[in-house]
């Protein structure tokens, strides 16, 4: 009788990030997993040369999996109910840092050291 499936897609710009949901890898975007609870979920996203992203997203029940209604939607209903969550991201490229920049924050560094005054690297 009725059943309803529950799939979540990410997918990234550009593609080939890898990509887990609560700290489970669940492969390379696009990458796509079926979910059983709603609820809030946290998405990290890695690729080189990229910054690794981390998103929380909710998802919230529709209105065919609140109480009561779910034991319908679940297994009275005559055909299939389908919730698709599709979440996109948009990587960020990784900026270096100039080389006589890090060169001189390191000699800025070693002086405060050398002389007992050490603040924040920043």
């Amino acid at each position: 009788m009725g059943c309803v499936r529950r799939r979540m897609t990410v997918r990234t710009n550009p593609p080939g990030a890898t990509v887990s949901v609560d700290n489970q890898m669940i492969g390379t975007s696009p990458a796509a997993s079926s979910f059983v609870y709603y609820g809030t979920r946290e998405f990290r996203i890695e690729k080189d040369g990229y910054r690794t992203e981390t998103i929380r997203r909710r998802f919230n029940p529709p209105w065919y999996q609140m109480p009561g209604i779910d034991f319908i939607s679940e297994t009275l209903w005559p055909g299939d109910l389908r919730d698709e969550r599709i979440i996109d991201v948009e990587l960020v490229p990784k900026t270096l840092e100039p080389t006589p920049d890090i060169l001189q924050r390191a000699d800025s560094l070693r002086t405060q050291s050398q002389t007992g005054m050490v603040t924040s690297p920043r």
